[in-house]
């Protein structure tokens, strides 16, 4: 299907002010209205933290400690979004007793606002996932895999535009390609669509049709790969990209203190981010927007 048809029937079955470089840093003006962006990935069915004898990740993690950490955040700034990048399934005994009914509960009790979907969410079948949705009381966003010919068919949306404080903030999502991941049975008739293209038409739409202030991509597409330079990723996309603020991303488990800036194909600064894996960190990106609704930011990872 051509992906510009794809996206207005997917939108239609679902259904920044332009700024001279985004910056991570924070002004005091009283004018200023703060958006706090929270994000984890990868999480795979890390219920519990690590144990202390753990040699790595040891009193690490756990989704109480998260759900702790989320609360103080919104009493700080109720402006608050919570989202995630994918994998939320599969790593531990819980998703292979549940099924990942567990895991959408417990999301759905932290009020998680979106998430992506990763190549393991796929792990019990596009069926076993199709099960389990209606645990989820949060939007599924991919805007690069066309689920027409599948039971996913308008129940996952290509982005959606969210308001806080008079702020619009558009998300969409974008998927890995599932071929060579995953057995074919398992994902069935799900199309892969070209992500930069597929990107650079959804925050087209989002900045220019929806005209959102602030415009969001989820990612599974990984962070970068140093073995193959050119591969598709979010450092790259992030090159190739317009409109997108903030590239939250998933897959490689790449775990980082702050956001990178990259320049995107404008030539302005953008930001992209990664926290590791199984619920260890949670990021947080605070958006400032002055009196003239030009923005900055703020970002870091914080350890659960």
């Amino acid at each position: 299907m051509n992906r510009r048809k794809f996206i207005k029937q997917s939108v239609a079955a679902s259904a920044l002010t332009a700024v001279g470089g985004l910056t991570l840093q924070s002004f005091n003006s009283k004018t200023q209205k703060r958006i706090t962006i929270l994000h984890t990935n990868d999480t795979h069915s890390h219920i519990e933290p690590f144990e202390a004898s753990h040699y790595r990740y040891a009193n690490k993690g756990g989704v109480s400690r998260r759900a702790a950490l989320v609360e103080a955040v919104r009493k700080e700034n109720p402006h608050t979004l919570l989202l995630d990048a994918g994998d939320i399934f599969q790593g531990t005994p819980y998703f292979n007793y549940f099924g990942g009914e567990l895991e959408f509960k417990l999301m759905s009790m932290l009020k998680y606002d979106a998430a992506t979907l990763g190549n393991h969410d796929f792990d019990n079948s596009i069926t076993g996932l199709h099960k389990q949705l209606p645990h989820a009381k949060f939007d599924f966003l991919v805007a690069n895999y066309d689920f027409k010919n599948t039971v996913l068919d308008t129940l996952v949306k290509p982005y959606k535009v969210f308001v806080k404080d008079g702020i619009k903030i558009g998300v969409f999502g974008l998927g890995i390609e599932l071929d060579g991941l995953v057995d074919k049975k398992m994902y069935k008739e799900t199309t892969y669509l070209p992500p930069y293209e597929i990107a650079n038409d959804m925050s087209r739409i989002l900045k220019e049709e929806e005209r959102c202030d602030l415009v969001i991509c989820l990612s599974h597409l990984g962070y970068y790969y140093k073995r193959n330079p050119e591969a598709i990723c979010d450092l790259n996309l992030a090159k190739q990209s317009k409109n997108i603020d903030l590239i939250i991303g998933g897959h490689t488990h790449t775990f980082l203190p702050k956001p990178t800036v990259v320049r995107n194909a404008d030539d302005q600064n953008m930001l992209v981010n990664q926290v590791g894996a199984y619920g260890v960190n949670l990021g947080r990106v605070d958006f400032y927007f002055d009196e003239w609704n030009e923005k900055s930011s703020k970002g870091r990872s914080i350890i659960v």
